[in-house]
């Protein structure tokens, strides 16, 4: 509660002057009983975030079980790293997604996470990143070349052409091009589970035990089972044949061994985490750069500013490199505002399995207890301005609170890609920040909606631009 104290000795910033901000999700503000929570979380998980959410560190209630919101920046501290073994994933996450990755990293808790943890870190080195780079600056030149084909001033969906690169990107990086590697089926079958799968059920929120079937999910059953007999037969073949040159994501893998025990993952661990790794490897960097577009043709002076770094550190026209990224700190910013704004893990919850106290409340065994990021992010007692789109507010990291600002988690079960996503991002975006100009379109807004992820529903439609290599 310190930190609230303190907060009132707040930074002022010079903000731009615009109309209004830029799209958000409407709050409640009156008490709804649980059929209409039912109804509301079914089409938007964030929409049942008490508007008061945003300008309190804590707020609790009971919709059938107890739970809490925590806006806290030292309550998150303890349930992420401090107390982070009386805080284990909610059942209602492990109903949603275990069907899809089992008992990968997302999933699995103590002991079973944190050898997977130490087999799979090594994997994500910044070593290792940095060498995957140039599949990233491949696909991203693809993706600029797809939108100069397209007629002038004509509207582009670009959340679907997000998912495309963010896709090619994954796909070769985990399979290395592996032609039995049917890189549409699984994509099909990963984006109907989203859509359809990942919808909380009221069986969810009376919290049946997962073996009581979910009609919804039963439905998207097909196409997840042909995605694993699809990677499980990739993975025996790259067994039988050897490491691809460079050695890709699945090579790393097999490689990997816990330091420890040195048990390597068998076929069914590594297709969980393959899995887990292409469902949040494409679709958390697609919606940031999604939503990163949307607010660049939403501010213009941003997006011009941004042009000129881009366009200075690409001066002879190529795409952007791994060793680029150093270069383009306005374009991270961009990238970090809008996962503030728009962080793809709207939301998450635990289920407190102990007695605990967050914020001076009393936590109980088997209470809910809700991160809500999305709500985090936006808190006046944390952000200045904090629904207004303001790269600048990233250019000074001590300018930043600690647990006030957490798209990716944090403590031992931060997302483990994050410097993956972060760099594939800024690639893309100063690819293509430095050949078009982006336009909204008007009344096509995007709307966001939280099902398992915080995307545009509607998607993010804009008219561009080509910049010609003169103008540069």
């Amino acid at each position: 509660m310190q930190h609230f104290a303190n907060v009132l000795n707040k930074r002022k910033m010079s903000m731009r002057t615009e109309t209004s901000d830029p799209v958000s999700v409407p709050l409640v503000t009156e008490p709804w009983g649980m059929w209409r929570t039912l109804k509301e979380v079914r089409q938007n998980i964030l929409s049942i975030i008490p508007q008061i959410a945003t300008s309190q560190p804590i707020v609790s209630g009971k919709m059938v079980k107890r739970w809490h919101m925590i806006m806290d920046p030292t309550a998150l501290r303890q349930v992420l790293l401090e107390r982070l073994e009386i805080y284990p994933k909610s059942e209602v996450t492990k109903n949603l997604l275990k069907p899809a990755i089992g008992e990968s990293l997302f999933i699995a808790e103590g002991a079973h996470w944190r050898w997977q943890r130490r087999t799979a870190a090594p994997v994500f080195s910044q070593r290792n990143v940095m060498n995957l780079s140039p599949v990233m600056s491949a696909a991203a030149e693809r993706c600029a070349q797809r939108i100069s084909t397209h007629v002038p001033n004509s509207a582009i969906n670009f959340f679907d052409e997000m998912i495309t690169t963010t896709f090619d990107v994954i796909a070769d990086v985990t399979f290395s091009g592996d032609e039995s590697f049917d890189r549409n089926n699984i994509h099909t079958a990963i984006e109907s589970y989203i859509s359809e799968a990942g919808k909380v059920s009221l069986l969810d929120i009376l919290a049946l035990p997962s073996w009581v079937p979910r009609p919804n999910r039963l439905l998207t059953g097909w196409g997840l089972t042909e995605t694993k007999e699809i990677a499980d037969r990739v993975i025996e073949a790259r067994k039988r044949y050897g490491a691809a040159d460079p050695p890709d994501l699945l090579d790393l893998l097999l490689e990997g061994e816990d330091p420890d025990t040195k048990r390597k993952m068998k076929t069914a661990e590594l297709r969980e985490n393959l899995l887990t790794f292409i469902v949040a490897g494409h679709e958390t960097t697609a919606l940031s750069l999604s939503w990163a577009l949307y607010l660049c043709a939403f501010d213009t002076e941003v997006q011009a500013k941004a042009r000129s770094e881009a366009q200075s550190v690409l001066s002879d026209g190529r795409a952007a490199t791994g060793d680029d990224v150093s270069q383009l700190p306005y374009i991270r910013h961009i990238i970090d505002e809008a996962l503030r704004l728009y962080p793809p893990a709207g939301m998450v919850s635990r289920t407190a399995i102990a007695k605990d106290e967050l914020c001076g409340r009393a936590i109980r065994p088997g209470d809910t207890v809700i991160l809500p990021f999305y709500a985090l992010h936006r808190n006046e007692l944390l952000w200045d301005h904090p629904n207004s789109f303001y790269p600048e507010r990233f250019s000074s990291s001590k300018s930043i609170e600690r647990y006030a600002y957490l798209p990716f988690g944090d403590g031992p079960r931060i997302c483990i890609g994050a410097s993956f996503a972060l760099q594939e991002a800024v690639i893309i975006l100063a690819t293509l920040l430095s050949r078009f100009e982006f336009i909204r379109v008007p009344g096509r807004d995007p709307k966001p909606v939280m099902i398992l992820t915080l995307r545009p529903e509607g998607g993010v439609w804009l008219t561009t631009n080509q910049i010609s290599k003169t103008t540069k």
